[in-house]
């Protein structure tokens, strides 16, 4: 029963940090259609905010909440400033997009070792966020589960914003039907910058809260990345609640294959599953309802 509740634990802690990694990328490429592959990238700057910022203010409490909020406005303004200058030009050709991309993610990750250097950097957990508490008798860092109610606040959030405000009907009108939008009044332009803007920034939350669990690196982005990208796949493109079931779902499956196997035994069944699962539902968990005949 404690092997089961521990792994249970470890995998719905594993579940919130795809989740934070995976949301913004839910927008971007879920509800856009951009394949990102700066993604991981913006990720990465989240975490370098937070190291910046504790070097600023020395109170790791403090500074961490600070940095949640600077990380969501230094990611988000990056990924406006990539929409701006290189997607815009190139929402008809997904192919161009991932190649564009990943150039620009090679060229943060080169500009991250170029000011912070190569070796990895530490950022102090505030003094609140130590130790465990103890959950049906397994032991759970406290670190661990602030990233989930962290992710948690994040989707409610978000669903929030995409279904009760202004913004998040402009948002879904253009994604659902772009041209039917603009001639509505919509701008779809402001609401392509304001969706880069909010997924990046996101992107840059997740950061902030991976500084957490571990050092920051130039490739710290990278290795959330693909798992990312194959959430936002499996639960659905542009579909919310399936990232968050298709999070935990992966979290708890990679959690129980690995403590029978390795981990990286268990990434490869795991990728097995996702491709049968792919094959027999290619649309995912959850699709896009419309009135359409087509």
């Amino acid at each position: 029963m404690d092997v089961l509740i521990g792994q249970l634990v470890a995998g719905l802690s594993l579940g919130s940090i795809l989740l934070l990694a995976a949301l913004g990328l839910s927008l971007t490429f879920g509800q856009m259609g951009v394949i990102n592959m700066a993604h991981g990238e913006f990720i990465m700057v989240g975490c370098y905010t937070a190291f910046v910022v504790q070097q600023v203010i020395s109170s790791a409490g403090v500074s961490l909440l600070i940095s949640l909020v600077v990380g969501f406005l230094v990611g988000g303004a990056m990924g406006a400033l990539l929409e701006v200058t290189l997607i815009s030009r190139m929402y008809h050709r997904p192919l161009d997009t991932l190649l564009v991309t990943f150039g620009v993610g090679l060229v943060l990750q080169q500009l991250a070792r170029d000011i912070f250097g190569a070796p990895a950097k530490n950022v102090v957990a505030p003094e609140w966020l130590s130790g465990a508490i103890e959950v049906f008798g397994a032991a759970v860092p406290k670190t661990r589960l602030f990233i989930f109610v962290l992710a948690i606040a994040c989707v409610t959030a978000l669903a929030i914003a995409l279904k009760a405000s202004p913004m998040g009907r402009r948002i879904r009108a253009v994604v659902q039907n772009r041209d039917l939008a603009e001639t509505s009044g919509i701008s779809s332009r402001k609401t392509d910058i304001t969706t880069f803007f909010i997924g990046s920034g996101l992107a840059g939350v997740a950061g902030v809260a991976l500084t957490l669990i571990g050092s920051t690196s130039s490739t710290i982005g990278q290795s959330y990345l693909i798992d990312a990208f194959l959430v936002v796949v499996v639960g659905g493109l542009g579909q919310i609640k399936g990232t968050v079931i298709a999070a935990f779902a992966l979290g708890f499956l990679n959690s129980f294959i690995e403590y029978n196997t390795t981990a990286s035994l268990a990434k490869v069944i795991v990728f097995v599953i996702i491709v049968i699962f792919l094959q027999v539902r290619p649309q995912g968990l959850f699709t896009v309802r419309t009135r359409s005949l087509v």
